[in-house]
């Protein structure tokens, strides 16, 4: 199995205190970019574009 590329917003703080992203052969990893090692989710192509066109429809936004 290859390496698997993490990569984080580039709105991300200097804090680190975001998601890291990765493509993975069938699905999209999401984890904690503080905790690393503590495991990540993994969703569907499709789940993750939704997600991400809710995020920036403000869906999210508190």
């Amino acid at each position: 199995m290859a390496p698997v590329a993490w990569r984080m917003s580039s709105h991300s703080g200097a804090d680190g205190n975001c998601v890291e992203v990765a493509d993975l052969d069938v699905s999209v990893g999401v984890r904690d970019s503080k905790a690393p090692h503590g495991g990540h989710l993994t969703l569907a192509p499709r789940e993750w574009a939704t997600f991400i066109s809710q995020a920036r429809a403000g869906r999210y936004d508190s």
